[in-house]
C-alpha cells in the first residue's frame, strides 16, 4: 500500500487517524460528503489537544523554548 492508503496521522492515538486512511478522506472530499469535515474536525481537534497538552509538559519540565523549537519546523515542513 501507498502513502495515499495509511492512516491519516499513524503517530496519532486518535480514533479518525487510525481508522480511516488519507485516499478515503480525500474521496469524501471530492464527493462532498459531510463525513469529511467532520473526520477533519476530530483530528484536528486530536492535534491541537495533543499540542496543548504537550506544551504544558514542556513548560513544567523547563524545556519550552527548545521544544517549540523543534516542533514550529516539524509543523511547518508536514503541511
Amino acid at each position: 500500500m501507498g502513502k495515499r492508503f495509511s492512516p491519516i496521522d499513524s503517530e496519532s492515538d486518535c480514533f479518525v487517524d487510525q481508522q480511516y486512511t488519507k485516499a478515503y478522506l480525500r474521496h469524501l472530499f471530492v464527493a462532498d460528503e459531510l463525513l469529511a469535515m467532520q473526520i477533519a474536525s476530530v483530528h484536528n481537534l486530536a492535534f491541537y489537544l495533543w499540542l496543548v497538552k504537550e506544551a504544558r509538559c514542556q513548560i513544567i519540565a523547563g524545556t519550552f523554548a527548545t521544544w517549540k523549537e523543534v516542533m514550529v519546523k516539524r509543523v511547518s515542513t508536514r503541511l
